[in-house]
């Protein structure tokens, strides 16, 4: 089973940095905080890179 990224949203400071980098995956939602609406929207590799290693917070996290 692949792995999906899951935001923390008690962590997340609402920067926006995910949803600029990776909008395929992510957004922010109603609350102002980031959420991923699509896990396969990217690869796992460009998630990892542009959305998990980025976030300023490290809010952003895989379930497997």
């Amino acid at each position: 089973m692949a792995k999906t990224p899951w935001v923390d949203q008690d962590e997340c400071i609402s920067c926006g940095l995910c949803t600029e980098n990776v909008p395929g995956v992510f957004r922010m939602a109603d609350n102002g905080k980031a959420e991923c609406y699509n896990p396969g929207g990217a690869s796992e590799d460009v998630i990892q890179s542009e959305a998990i290693d980025m976030c300023p917070v490290e809010c952003i996290h895989w379930k497997e």
